[in-house]
């Protein structure tokens, strides 16, 4: 028996071609994502200017950091794209919550009409140009406004967060209207407490999107003192905005850490987010 036991347990433990496959490809995706970013971490923290791959940095320093935080021309545009993704991020959370919650109410008289309008623009828009001088003829252009609200207003999200709305169970929003609870207080107490998995998945969402912005401010802003960091980025990249560098950095060194700030903060709010990504919204809410 016992021998018939352990050739059981090795059958079981025979590692499948798939998988064997399956981890290759994996270690290989893994590997072409890491190097890009570790050279350019390494180039940030390098003092030498040199080009090719480097392990470690030949005159390591944290003066390419320094000139970033430090120059006027660099902190004015991050300080920009805080304040752009803080605001942004907090109205389409407030615009997609609110409109997700007025869309299951179902006793709501054209509810079905308002719905169909939403998903029409979702298929159909405007396009650049009337966009553009609807902005402008509002008198946006030139103001974070356009850059805040046209990407916070996304039916997309709206649709998502309704749909997690929707598996919230029916008893609760029942038991709530029998406590005497307002539909607000139902929104407040009830719905968004079990939404903290669609709020942390569509919140980060809108904070990539406005993060990464770079099409909004090309189109509405023009003046210099508004740009976001993308926009200084890319100037800095090419070479056409090259602030001082303090220290001993040089131009190489300050280039790689402006990309590491863009790229930093989002690598580390990523693992905190994972666990409502995996969780449900309304686990343990009721018992049928």
């Amino acid at each position: 028996m016992a021998q018939e036991m352990i050739v059981k347990n090795k059958k079981k433990r025979k590692i499948k071609p798939f998988s064997v496959i399956n981890g290759i490809i994996f270690i290989i995706i893994c590997f072409f994502t890491i190097v890009p970013i570790w050279k350019v971490l390494i180039d940030s923290l390098d003092l030498y200017t040199s080009y090719g791959m480097r392990l470690w940095p030949k005159r390591f320093g944290l003066d390419g950091y320094i000139t970033v935080f430090s120059n006027s021309t660099l902190y004015r545009p991050l300080l920009v794209s805080v304040i752009t993704t803080l605001a942004g991020t907090v109205l389409g959370l407030l615009l997609s919550t609110l409109g997700g919650y007025v869309l299951i109410q179902w006793k709501m008289p054209g509810r079905n009409i308002l719905a169909g309008l939403l998903l029409f623009t979702m298929i159909f828009s405007g396009g650049m140009i009337p966009t553009y001088l609807v902005v402008k003829n509002l008198g946006l252009t030139n103001t974070l406004l356009s850059v805040i609200l046209l990407p916070a207003i996304n039916v997309y999200n709206l649709v998502l967060m309704r749909n997690f709305f929707e598996g919230i169970p029916n008893a609760l929003f029942e038991a709530a209207e029998i406590d005497g609870c307002s539909p607000f207080q139902t929104f407040y107490k009830i719905v968004l407490p079990l939404s903290k998995a669609a709020l942390a998945s569509i919140g980060l969402m809108f904070a990539v999107a406005y993060w990464n912005d770079y099409t909004n401010f090309k189109l509405y802003i023009t003046n210099a003192d508004l740009y976001n960091f993308q926009m200084k980025l890319r100037s800095l990249i090419l070479g056409s905005d090259l602030p001082t560098a303090l220290g001993s950095a040089t131009e190489n060194t300050v280039k790689n850490a402006a990309v590491m700030v863009a790229i930093i903060p989002f690598m580390f709010i990523y693992p905190f987010c994972q666990k409502y990504f995996i969780s449900g919204i309304n686990i343990g809410a009721v018992k049928e």
